[in-house]
């Protein structure tokens, strides 16, 4: 009798896990998910091994739009309002060409300093720069302009925004050189280089926005592709104007001034990139060098530096004249 009842337990208990085997053969997800209970939740099985959590429907909400609208200012201040021109010196005559002398460096940037005599280069480029104004306007063919005429501060953005806010013909941008070798010397003259000219252009076409006069021609006419081509070209005769003058800079002084091996030098100085004004920097000599350091702070070498530079100009402008 026990043998019977135990052998017909266990034959249900085998016909069980048949039929379990067999739903989870055609239903597997069904399956695993377990069996949904009085809920209407799946049982996962664990219901044996914990205790049956009861599970209540998630919380429904709706978001109330706002009250009050809040906005958030926040003072600017005022732009900063453009630097006065300065004087233009010479003959009253608009038809004669404007060149505008930079001294650079000035106020609490005094540049590079010498170690022989304490002379610092704020002080050389702008004795240097008074001498070449002095000596164009004694000529009589040019107007003058100097950026700054005594001691203070200008950006690099603003020393070239000058000589394009006054239309100058030229613009001379005057510095002195230092190196850790004192032995170093002589001047080189810097003009724009071909790969900053182009960066350029570029930028210069989108700042402008088309709306900007370049050499008469109004770019607000013209698409963005034609904007760009004639910045482009309008600067690359710029760069070509400068680099001619740079050449006859270093003829007409070489027997005043001692130059550099190779004096006509290229870099992407920020004052060189007006796309419409030719424009170099003048690196005088080395005032870490005793020699040219004592020839930039006398009054007679500032001369001489004037009268090469004066002699370029006239060259200068009398080809452009004689090329119309």
């Amino acid at each position: 009798m026990r043998w019977t009842i135990a052998g017909r337990q266990r034959h249900r208990d085998g016909m069980s896990l048949l039929l379990v085997l067999m739903t989870m053969m055609s239903h597997p997800a069904a399956a695993l998910a377990g069996p949904i209970d009085a809920t209407g939740a799946r049982d996962s099985g664990l219901s044996a091994r914990r205790p049956h959590i009861e599970r209540q429907a998630p919380a429904r909400f709706r978001a109330k739009p706002p009250e009050k609208h809040y906005s958030v200012t926040v003072p600017i201040g005022r732009a900063k309002p453009a630097l006065p021109l300065p004087r233009i010196e010479g003959p009253d005559d608009a038809r004669l060409p404007l060149v505008v002398i930079d001294a650079g460096h000035g106020g609490h940037d005094p540049g590079a300093l010498s170690p022989h005599n304490g002379k610092r280069e704020k002080d050389i480029t702008l004795a240097l720069a008074r001498a070449i104004r002095d000596d164009l306007v004694a000529s009589g063919r040019v107007r003058v302009a100097l950026t700054r005429s005594d001691d203070r501060y200008l950006l690099l953005e603003e020393r070239s925004g000058i000589a394009r806010r006054l239309q100058a013909d030229l613009f001379i941008s005057i510095h002195a050189d230092a190196a850790e070798n004192e032995e170093a010397r002589g001047a080189s003259i810097y003009t724009l280089s071909e790969t900053a000219s182009d960066r350029e252009a570029a930028r210069i076409a989108a700042r402008e926005n088309r709306a900007n006069i370049i050499n008469g021609v109004d770019l607000g006419a013209h698409s963005n592709e034609v904007s760009s081509i004639l910045v482009d070209l309008t600067q690359r005769e710029t760069m070509n104007r400068a680099s001619d003058f740079a050449r006859l800079l270093q003829r007409e002084a070489a027997e005043a001034v001692t130059f550099r091996t190779t004096a006509h030098r290229f870099a992407s100085f920020v004052v060189l990139k007006a796309p419409d004004t030719p424009s170099i920097l003048f690196e005088t000599g080395f005032i870490s060098n005793k020699d040219d350091g004592e020839f930039l702070a006398s009054a007679a070498g500032q001369k001489k530096v004037a009268r090469g530079v004066r002699e370029a100009v006239q060259v200068h402008f009398a080809r452009r004249v004689a090329a119309r």
